[in-house]
């Protein structure tokens, strides 16, 4: 934490008068902030502990051997058609302006 206020140089005197300013304007709000602040990284907890079990899961070291591995498939072609544009108007073939 230190590392952060020494990048942005930032004594004791300049934190007390950022905390001063943060409580003038966020004074009657603090407590909800805070709420949402701790829901947010409670929330970020959980994702980055999702993705982590989603790595763990896909190790191949960990897999059971009980269990047969599937070969990857391989992709596979879906048929489209082109979309299909009605006729222009007639005011737009002959050159004259649309009247308005």
């Amino acid at each position: 934490m230190t590392s952060l206020f020494a990048f942005f140089n930032l004594g004791a005197q300049e934190m007390i008068i950022l905390l001063i300013i943060g409580v003038l304007l966020f004074g009657r709000k603090l407590p909800e902030v805070g709420r949402y602040l701790g829901k947010g990284i409670v929330e970020f907890k959980k994702g980055i502990k999702g993705l982590e079990d989603d790595v763990e899961a896909s190790h191949p070291a960990q897999r059971h051997e009980s269990l047969p591995a599937e070969p990857p498939r391989p992709p596979q072609r879906i048929g489209t058609t082109a979309p299909k544009f009605e006729d222009a108007p007639k005011s737009a073939t002959t050159g004259t302006p649309p009247q308005i």
